[in-house]
């Protein structure tokens, strides 16, 4: 027989009504919003009255660079917390929103696996409480009154063929990367080139999950910008009188949403930028709370340590003031292998489940750099091996004795897929040891470094690059930003997360490659400049066989298909 899927799995379980669920972690009735009976969102005003309790510690999850297979990055962070709370310990996980991009395209879905998910399952991966739909609204808003403001007149000069803010959708679709709008112009408005982005890399959404109160967001929607005049000088959201309605719009979407895992623990799931293009973590304020309601709070970066991990470290934590205390790398037997050179053909994975104990050592090389990474930072690195039945006792034991040699904290197999918080145990152990080392938390880099030389911190040190190129328009944009008082914000570097390096076909532990800047945008309102190396896009398309396919509802209004 076959094991249930997670769906199943999630299916079966008995939840608590979410009231149950806040009350234990100090949550004040006023302070729930709910949701139906098993989600809610939590009044800010929480926050405020909590300021002055201690925080608890504060704990990264990233991993190796993701394989098609997936990594299970996201059931380690929640089996960990599960874990931690059967060992005592007050812990909460803090996670991103799904986009229903990934949910309809590749993945399926994005709340755990087996025995480590957070639930309602469905209502989490699709419209959730309301949230994407709320960072879409406000990003078109803005979009309809770019063109509005053109058509009646266009006072403020904006150059048509400069505008810079495009249109926003949260669904995967290729065909809307380029688009002309105002077709026919007169009546139709200013015909003009424009295109969509995916609802997760909207600037909105990054600022959504940067901003630490209602009058920060405002002030950073208001920094946005949206184009430059005649004269070459960039024009903000605020000319347009923009911030208002559009915090409006983001009025309860600002406030984190509390749910429940398979273990009756709490989660706060809350906003979703993409980490190949955006800073790929969950939101500042779910973050402040959790820390101020737990005594481990453990967060899910996204992709790679180089990807989301990076991003938090130099990007959210000094823009929160979030010290983190320690680090888990996931990896996996399988993953190692693709990274060591074990081909898989299409859909068939059978070559991963022979006993390669030489691939998974060639394979490691990705994972040594990846604790090099999170030791750059001043931090202990637990590495978690998420094991699978295939796996064999030499192949794990290449991977711990590898991972200590490397540098890591500690490194210990994890089976909370199949065992929940139980399977998590001794990782939950290291954690904590970790946690209480004493690491020294630092970022990489200084905000008083050049735009350039910040791109080459990051490439060098954290991607094992030997150099840079920057094609001629990359350093117009560059120029550009500066100009526009932007040369001390952090970098969000655009890259594919499928390698350390800009080739998603580069795997283990490249080098000797040099780092093509193609291109640098301004996201003056999240308060970065971010670099495109290669070709990434911020529109992704649907692959050959969408898992929308599989996905159904029958007669009784139950979802299938999501995993």
């Amino acid at each position: 027989m076959s094991p249930p899927s997670d769906l199943e799995i999630a299916h079966r379980a008995t939840l608590k009504r979410i009231e149950s669920i806040a009350e234990p972690l100090g949550i004040l009735p006023d302070e729930l919003e709910t949701y139906g009976r098993y989600k809610a969102k939590i009044a800010l005003s929480a926050l405020d009255r909590l300021k002055d309790r201690p925080g608890g510690r504060y704990i990264c999850v990233t991993g190796i660079n993701p394989t098609p297979l997936g990594e299970g990055k996201t059931v380690v962070t929640i089996g960990l917390a599960q874990a931690l709370r059967r060992l005592g310990r007050r812990a909460l996980s803090t996670l991103r929103q799904p986009s229903m991009g990934p949910v309809f395209g590749i993945k399926g879905g994005a709340t755990g696996g087996g025995y480590s998910q957070v639930v309602p399952m469905e209502e989490i991966n699709l419209h959730f409480t309301g949230d994407f739909h709320a960072v879409a609204a406000a990003h078109n808003l803005l979009s309809a009154l770019i063109d509005n403001h053109l058509h009646h007149g266009n006072r403020l000069a904006l150059a048509p063929e400069a505008i810079l803010w495009r249109r926003s959708l949260d669904l995967n679709d290729r065909a809307l990367r380029r688009i002309r709008v105002g077709l026919g112009g007169g009546a139709n408005g200013v015909e003009r080139e424009s295109g969509y982005d995916i609802t997760a890399a909207s600037e909105v959404m990054a600022i959504l999950s940067l901003a630490k109160d209602p009058r920060d967001l405002k002030e950073r929607l208001a920094r946005i910008l949206i184009g430059v005049d005649r004269d070459g000088r960039g024009v903000v959201a605020s000319a347009l009188k923009a911030q208002g309605p559009m915090a409006a719009i983001l009025r309860d979407a600002i406030k984190p949403n509390l749910v429940q895992n398979l273990e009756g623990g709490a989660a706060l799931i809350h906003c979703g930028p993409f980490a190949n293009v955006a800073h790929g973590n969950n939101s500042v304020l779910a973050d402040l709370l959790a820390l101020k309601l737990a005594d481990y709070v453990v967060t899910e970066s996204g992709f790679g340590s180089e990807m989301g991990a990076e991003k938090l470290f130099d990007i959210k934590c000094p823009a929160a003031g979030l010290v983190p205390s320690a680090a888990v790398i996931v990896c996996s037997v399988r993953a190692l292998k693709l990274h060591g050179g074990v081909a898989i053909a299409g859909r068939d994975t059978s070559a991963l489940n022979k006993p390669d104990v030489a691939a998974v050592g060639r394979g490691c090389e990705n994972l040594r750099k990846h604790i090099e990474n999170v030791r750059t930072f001043g931090l202990p690195a637990v590495v978690a091996v998420n094991r699978f039945d295939s796996d064999t006792p030499a192949e794990i034991e290449e991977v711990v004795g590898r991972a200590r040699a490397a540098g890591a904290f500690a490194a210990v197999p994890a089976t909370v897929w199949a065992h929940g918080g139980e399977g998590g145990l001794e990782l939950a152990q290291a954690v904590i040891r970790a946690a209480d080392s004493g690491a020294q938390f630092r970022p990489l880099y200084i905000p008083g470094l050049s735009i350039e030389e910040k791109i080459e911190t990051i490439a060098r040190k954290i991607y094992g690059a030997a150099g840079v190129t920057y094609t001629e328009k990359a350093r117009d944009r560059i120029e550009f930003c500066r100009r526009q008082g932007l040369g001390h914000v952090p970098i969000c570097m655009a890259k594919t997360p499928l390698s350390l390096s800009h080739d998603p076909t580069l795997k283990g532990r490249p080098e000797g490659f040099v780092l093509p800047v193609t291109d640098v945008r301004a996201s003056a309102g999240a308060g970065y400049v971010y670099p495109l190396i290669g070709s990434i896009l911020t529109m992704p398309g649907l692959p050959t066989v969408p898992v929308a396919e599989q996905i159904d509802l029958d007669d009784q209004g139950r979802v299938s298909g999501l995993s």
